[in-house]
C-alpha cells in the first residue's frame, strides 16, 4: 500500500480561475491504492474536478465505496475493455476542456495537476501533457519518449529482455533519458496524462484495439501527426507504483504486451515491401514472449 506524500495537507479549495477537468481512472478489482489516488488528487489541484472511476472488474465493492467517498461516480463497463477502451468510456460525454487519464496506482504530489494545467496555458497547441513519473524508490521513470525508429524499436522489442546489452536497446534507452526542462516528446506514458478534450476527440481517442500497452504510444503519435504535440512537464510530479492489478499473475499482461507491440509495429510498417520487417518482428516478439512467460512461471 502506498501513502500520499503529504497526508495531513488539507484538500485544495476549488478556484474559479482554473478550467474544469474530468479525471478518469480505470480499475480492475482495485485495492487500497484507489483510496490513495483519490485522497492525493484532492490536494493536486484547485480546479473543479469531476472524478470518473471506470470499473472493468467483476467486484464493484471498492470502486463504489471510494468513488462515493470522493464525490465521484462509477462507470460500469460490464466487461474488461482494457485500458484504452476503459479510458474512452470514462471520457465519453465530457464537456470539460481538459481530461485526465490515469492509473489508479498513481499518487499525486500536492499541486501536481495544477502544474500540468499551468503548463497547458504555456503550450496552447499541446494535445497531451505528462508529469514526471516517480518510481517507489524516488527515481524518475523515463515517461517521455521518442517514437521507436525502425532499427532501434524492432531491435529493442525483440532483444531487450533476452540480450539487455544489445546496441539497439542501449541506443533506445539513451534517447529516453529524462531532462529537467519542459520539452516535446514523441509520446507520453498513459499512466498519467492531461489531455485537451478537443484534441483527444479529434483523433478518435485511444485505439481500443490495444487491450493494454502501446495505446499511449499510438495516441501520442496520432496527436503529433495532427499538430497537437506531447509535452513533458517535470515540475508536475506523481508517484506510480505500477502493475498493482497484475503483479501477482503477470502471464496475461505479458501476452497482452507482446500482442500490442506486434500490432503497433505492424501498423507502423504496413507497406507491402516492409513484410520482412513485420515477419521478423512477429517471430522475435513471439520468442521473447515465450522466454518471459517461462520466467514468470
Amino acid at each position: 500500500m502506498t501513502t500520499t506524500p503529504e497526508p495531513s495537507r488539507a484538500p485544495a479549495t476549488p478556484s474559479a480561475g482554473r478550467p474544469a477537468v474530468r479525471v478518469v481512472t480505470i480499475v480492475y478489482n482495485p485495492g487500497p491504492e484507489l483510496t490513495d489516488f483519490t485522497r492525493s488528487l484532492a490536494t493536486a489541484t484547485t480546479a473543479p474536478v469531476e472524478l470518473v472511476v471506470v470499473d472493468n472488474g467483476a467486484d464493484p465493492t471498492v470502486a463504489d465505496r471510494v468513488a462515493a467517498e470522493a464525490g465521484g461516480r462509477v462507470v460500469r463497463t460490464g466487461e474488461n475493455l482494457g485500458y484504452g477502451g476503459g479510458a474512452n468510456a470514462g471520457a465519453r460525454g465530457a464537456t470539460q476542456p481538459f481530461l485526465v487519464v490515469a492509473n489508479p496506482d498513481v499518487v499525486w504530489e500536492p499541486g501536481s495537476l495544477d502544474a500540468l494545467l499551468d503548463a497547458a496555458e504555456r503550450h496552447p497547441a499541446a494535445g497531451a501533457l505528462g508529469p514526471a513519473l516517480l518510481n517507489e524508490d524516488g527515481t524518475v521513470y523515463p515517461s517521455a519518449r521518442e517514437l521507436p525508429s525502425l532499427t532501434q524499436g524492432a531491435g529493442h522489442a525483440v532483444l531487450g529482455k533476452v540480450w539487455p546489452g544489445n546496441p539497439w536497446t542501449r541506443a533506445y534507452q539513451r534517447r529516453q533519458e529524462t531532462v529537467g526542462a519542459e520539452r516535446s516528446a514523441g509520446w507520453l506514458s498513459g499512466a498519467c496524462l492531461l489531455l485537451r478534450r478537443d484534441a483527444f476527440e479529434a483523433v478518435g481517442g485511444f485505439d481500443d484495439a490495444y487491450f493494454m500497452f502501446f495505446e499511449d504510444v499510438d495516441l501520442g503519435e496520432r496527436l503529433a501527426l495532427a499538430g497537437r504535440p506531447n509535452v513533458y512537464v517535470p515540475s508536475a510530479r506523481v508517484m506510480h507504483v505500477g502493475g498493482v492489478s497484475w503483479k501477482a499473475k503477470p502471464a496475461a499482461m505479458i501476452s497482452a504486451h507482446h500482442r500490442s507491440a506486434e500490432r503497433y509495429l505492424h501498423r507502423r510498417y504496413h507497406r507491402w515491401y516492409q513484410w520482412p520487417v513485420r515477419a521478423a518482428v512477429s517471430v522475435g516478439l513471439k520468442a521473447r514472449e515465450v522466454v518471459e512467460l517461462r520466467a514468470a512461471r
